[in-house]
């Protein structure tokens, strides 16, 4: 595995550098693009196929900032390649389209090369429109096609935090796609174990609640009362907040809920609230009749869930070395830490990798399903350690 970076403003400049230094004279069987939404993206990955082999797949996304250690600000607005390949790997892609009308349909498709993979080990990759679609119903497409035994890593592509329309890259050699409202798929099949981390350091605060009235990502109620209300009391967050579209998001994105799940809580987090009917809208499908808890952390525990997600992924490596990690870090956990809090996490992660590459970037939901048919999760750090 390597890494390349770049924060050139030209397009074409970025991606022929990025690439180069992540291929670094090898031939590739999988290049990932990851990259802001300001550039030139014909150019860019027209720059980034240039330098593929004829057999190299080529997938990425947009984003809403970086996981590069060594490699400077995740903030500043950049581009990242990843490079995997050698002898042992196996990579088939594919893709899901018209993600918003279809999702389910759309990972289905997706993960078509994932149910052909032939490696002893094999892992799913996807890369989603990050503001259409349900992603839930993405997950569940994928797990009906790859099985219960392709863990599903990756996450939801952003537009550095504009929150108007994301992008999917897809292609080889001969040409790549620039896609929107879609879902890419990639399968990782290895002759070496192939291992998966998710951590997010938040811990439940009070007694629980029920989630007594919702549709999808709507909650109406929390025990059986306006669930704003209810929100408010549990967390702590000031009635004058409800007064400042800005201000309360600020307040929620801190102060999340955690659904109660066999493995641990599944993290959900409110942005807006609807004065009408004082219900809150949530980023993720949030059932009716999950047990639900307010969620609080302090920084470090929130810093160390990097560090912990990557120890998560080497470990399972079962004593195989690594040669890489991808990361997938959570857009809302960049605006909770700040710029020092950033910049602990990616230092403490790359500590842990001890001088493998890591890279990912942040994003507006992560993929994590190693057991059940679901697997998206908010304020949360995945990462696959590949050996």
């Amino acid at each position: 595995m390597g890494t390349g970076y770049s924060r050139s403003a030209d397009a074409a400049t970025a991606g022929t550098a990025a690439a180069g230094q992540a291929i670094a004279g090898r031939t590739p069987a999988l290049l990932i693009i990851y990259c802001a939404v300001r550039y030139d993206f014909e150019r860019l990955v027209d720059a980034v196929r240039a330098q593929a082999g004829p057999s190299t797949v080529i997938v990425g996304c947009t984003t809403a900032g970086h996981v590069t250690p060594g490699y400077g600000d995740p903030a500043e607005e950049s581009v990242v390649v990843v490079a995997l390949g050698g002898p042992g790997l196996e990579v088939r892609a594919a893709v899901g389209r018209n993600m918003s009308a279809r999702p389910q349909e759309a990972g289905a498709d997706a993960a078509a090369g994932m149910a052909a993979l032939t490696r002893s080990h094999r892992a799913g990759l996807l890369l989603c429109d990050g503001l259409l679609g349900d992603q839930h119903e993405v997950v569940r497409g994928a797990y009906s096609v790859a099985g219960a035994l392709v863990p599903l890593v990756g996450g939801c592509a952003g537009d550095d935090m504009r929150l108007q329309q994301t992008h999917q890259f897809f292609g080889d050699l001969h040409g790549v796609e620039v896609l929107t409202d879609a879902v890419v798929g990639v399968g990782l099949g290895s002759d070496a174990k192939l291992g998966v981390g998710i951590a997010h350091g938040w811990h439940k605060r009070g007694e629980p609640m029920i989630v007594t009235r919702s549709e999808k990502g709507r909650v109406y109620e929390l025990d059986e009362a306006p669930a704003v209300d209810v929100f408010l009391e549990r967390t702590g967050i000031e009635r004058s907040a409800l007064q400042n579209g800005e201000a309360f998001q600020a307040a929620a994105f801190a102060n999340p809920l955690g659904l109660s799940r066999r493995t641990g809580e599944d993290i959900r987090i409110a942005h807006s609230w609807d004065p009408d009917d004082r219900s809150l809208l949530f980023l993720a499908d949030t059932p009716q009749g999950a047990l639900a808890w307010a969620m609080g952390a302090e920084q470090d525990s929130v810093v160390d869930a990097g560090a912990l997600s990557c120890r998560q992924a080497i470990d399972a490596l079962e004593g195989a070395e690594p040669v890489g990690i991808l990361a997938f870090d959570c857009g809302v956990r960049k605006t909770v830490l700040g710029p020092d809090g950033i910049g602990r996490e990616i230092a403490a992660m790359e500590r842990e990798a001890a001088g493998v590459p890591v890279a990912g970037f942040y994003s507006y939901g992560e993929f994590a399903r190693t057991r059940g048919a679901r697997g998206l999760h908010r304020l949360t750090v995945v990462t696959l350690a590949v050996a």
